[in-house]
């Protein structure tokens, strides 16, 4: 594990300057004359409005509208798309697409490409090749270099993993495995602005998605930050308490230089309102934290 020193300076790169962080991430390609109609028909994003060389997130969502994956669908021409997503989820989301493909003519086919992330107020100046995939986050400007090879800019600091996880909690980036599962609701993470349309066809999983709309989005829990008034850093899935009652648990934790505290991400019921105080409690410790909206920095 990098020493403390190292993880401050990670931090500051990429909140103060840019930082690159290499990340595990899984990529599939898909090709052939059928290939934009049948994501059309899958992903909530609307795919056939990108144009060429464009990028966006989107759900891959059960029938029954909760999340299969999250995953960022790149146009690289005009019947092929790069497809990638959190790393250890290729698999599952080939398995899905293939799942209702029946006779549409397009194949998948799993790349051995690598993503070197970005981050940082001067992302976007540093020059770069090959693909590049613009990758903001609230609060945080950002861009991704994906493909079998991609090169650490000149003079750009390459940063620790925990660092990286540091500012995405405090952007509020839900992470496959960590925030979003197969029993997310998507309107529950709080990105649906980003990954969803609401003026394209149909797609499937949308009649939750888009019920949930209708209604004002009104879900059990809602993804928030917290911010814990101590210098220790709970574990992941440690619970929330209010008046003695769990209202939530954490999913994702880190240290903010910003905020000079631990912060974490979290589901948290809907009866708890940001700036709200809450206790986290975890085997052999408790510590009292607040509720907040995110992001929890703001550029």
């Amino acid at each position: 594990m990098a020493a403390m020193a190292d993880l401050t300076a990670d931090y500051l790169a990429l909140r103060r300057e840019v930082g690159a962080v290499w990340l595990a991430r899984d990529v599939l390609r898909l090709h052939g004359p059928d290939t934009i109609t049948y994501l059309q028909g899958q992903l909530s994003q609307d795919v056939e409005a990108l144009a060429v060389g464009a990028s966006a997130l989107s759900f891959l969502l059960q029938p029954q509208g909760k999340v299969d994956a999250l995953i960022r669908v790149t146009r690289t021409g005009d019947h092929e798309v790069v497809v990638d997503c959190d790393g250890g989820w290729g698999e599952a989301v080939n398995t899905r697409l293939t799942r209702f493909k029946l006779r549409s003519k397009f194949e998948i086919e799993p790349l051995d490409w690598k993503c070197l992330a970005l981050r940082g107020p001067q992302a976007h100046d540093v020059p770069t090749d090959g693909l590049t995939i613009d990758a903001d986050w609230p609060g945080l400007p950002g861009v991704d270099l994906l493909g079998p090879d991609p090169q650490v800019p000149e003079g750009v600091r390459v940063c620790d993993p925990d660092a990286y996880r540091a500012v995405r909690i405090e952007a509020g980036v839900p992470e496959m495995g960590a925030e979003l599962d197969e029993r997310t609701i998507p309107q529950e993470a709080g990105i649906v602005d980003r990954a969803v349309s609401f003026t394209k066809g149909c797609y499937t999983g949308q009649e939750l998605v888009a019920r949930l709309d209708a209604r004002g989005s009104n879900v059990p829990r809602h993804l928030r930050g917290i911010v814990l008034a101590t210098n220790v850093v709970p574990p992941p899935h440690a619970s929330l308490e209010r008046d003695g009652k769990v209202v939530g648990a954490l999913t994702s934790v880190g240290e903010s230089l910003d905020r000079h505290a631990p912060v974490a991400l979290a589901y948290v019921s809907r009866a708890v309102e940001p700036g709200e105080d809450v206790t986290v409690t975890w085997d052999g410790g408790s510590a009292p934290a607040r509720v907040e909206s995110l992001p929890l920095v703001d550029a």
